[in-house]
């Protein structure tokens, strides 16, 4: 009963964390603003403000209603072979080629007319350029699992074989508001891509088997192992002398001190508080000196059957 109790306690907290990874933002609004801005200016020397951003899950029937009229539409393609979309409303299609053959955006009426091959392949870059740019904010945030690893791979100027292309599955929209040319321009970019992400997961994100290790047994398992590779630091005391600190300050290079009460088979091991911790005698293995542990006053949990192998440095004992 405790087992299964402590079993859905672990699942809503993953349920819970996964779910908290599912909202895309601040990090993905943030980083889109960015990416759109970036490789506007950086590939076109375009002006371009992202004036108001949406984020939102959609259905792919929601998805195949979202271009607008004679938008040109991006086919992207990611990780897993996942495949996205991002839609340039007309008035972006036409900002950027104009950036690219006038040098400006032109603030005359726009021209209704379908998006051609060759529009799409003067604008690819800069769709990649944002696309990169977004996996690069998103480095260390959990949005880079839905949102990283897609680049232009084709290009549409019908939206009816969407639903033919598409997965059937939810997709996360971001829906940007734009202004270009210092406002000569203004329309939306829509980048719709795969809800759940079929990318690799930041190293800096938590994951689930470190939200399960958090609890119950898992995190004991964890906790014994860390103190069990914790270093443990004896000392084999042979003797103790006591000495007035006048005749220890006089103690010269070589000189001897007698240790009268010194036993090779009474050796006691002492931790780092003084504490007596168990006894052996003084013996050999493998051509080093070495210390096996006896039954003695002290207990200990492995008697006769151990041997500790001791420093380089032999011992030397005088009576």
């Amino acid at each position: 009963m405790a087992e299964a109790l402590q079993d859905g306690v672990i699942r809503r907290r993953i349920a819970a964390a996964k779910a908290q990874m599912a909202e895309g933002s601040p990090g993905a609004d943030r980083g889109w603003r960015l990416a759109l801005a970036r490789a506007a200016r950086d590939t076109l020397a375009l002006p371009l403000e992202v004036s108001s951003l949406a984020l939102h899950r959609r259905s792919l029937a929601e998805v195949l209603e979202l271009p607008p009229n004679h938008a040109l539409i991006a086919v992207l393609q990611g990780p897993a072979d996942g495949m996205g979309l991002m839609i340039l409303s007309p008035p972006v299609l036409a900002a950027m080629i104009e950036a690219q053959t006038l040098g400006k955006v032109a603030a005359t009426l726009l021209t209704s007319r379908k998006p051609t091959r060759t529009d799409a392949a003067m604008v690819a870059p800069t769709l990649d350029a944002a696309l990169e740019g977004l996996e690069q904010v998103l480095a260390q945030e959990a949005d880079l699992h839905w949102a990283g690893g897609f680049r232009y791979a084709s290009f549409l100027d019908d939206p009816r074989p969407l639903g033919l292309l598409l997965e059937d599955i939810d997709y996360r929209v971001l829906t940007a508001e734009l202004s270009l040319g210092l406002g000569a321009r203004q329309g939306a970019v829509i980048l719709a891509l795969p809800a759940d992400g079929k990318g690799a997961m930041p190293a800096a994100a938590v994951s689930v088997p470190d939200l399960a290790a958090q609890s119950g047994q898992a995190f004991a398992q964890a906790l014994a192992a860390q103190v069990e590779e914790t270093g443990c630091v004896l000392d084999a005391v042979v003797s103790r002398v006591s000495l007035p600190l006048a005749r220890v300050l006089a103690l010269k290079v070589g000189e001897i001190i007698p240790l009268s009460r010194a036993s090779i088979d009474r050796i006691h091991f002492e931790g780092l508080d003084g504490r007596r911790l168990a006894e052996g005698r003084l013996g050999q293995n493998r051509g080093m000196r070495a210390i096996r542990l006896t039954s003695g006053d002290v207990q200990v949990r492995k008697a006769s059957a151990v041997e500790t192998t001791a420093g380089a440095e032999p011992l030397r004992q005088t009576g």
